[in-house]
């Protein structure tokens, strides 16, 4: 499924970057890209980091991961910019990133990779 990636946002980059090590494990053939951090390196999301992390990943439908509630709207901000496809997900980050990572590198359809990701929704 070369057409899909993920992208990580986190308010401090070292989750963002931790958790695509960890996918990469796992989906060595998912493009797998990170935002995380303000733009001055303090803890925070920037939109122009996400915006750069959207076109920097090889996929051209992006299942979006994010931490903390603020980076939505950084995220959907983004997604304003982009004309790339950009699905968010209100999931547990590093269980709902690393199980569309995987199910992506074998192939999963978009739809199962849903119905897998709602068990993990955040309410």
């Amino acid at each position: 499924m070369s057409d899909y990636g993920v992208v990580i946002v986190s308010h401090v980059p070292e989750i963002a970057t931790g958790v695509a090590a960890l996918i990469n494990e796992v989906a060595t053939d998912v493009s797998v890209t990170t935002a995380g951090g303000t733009d001055e390196g303090g803890v925070g999301t920037s939109a122009l980091k996400i915006q750069s992390a959207f076109e920097s990943n090889a996929g051209q439908c992006l299942l979006a991961f994010y931490d903390l509630g603020s980076a939505k709207m950084n995220l959907e901000l983004a997604q304003e910019l982009t004309n790339k496809k950009v699905y968010l997900y209100d999931v547990a980050l590093i269980e709902g990133s690393y199980t569309a990572a995987a199910l992506l590198q074998v192939g999963t359809d978009l739809a199962t990779i849903e119905a897998q990701l709602a068990p993990l929704k955040i309410k």
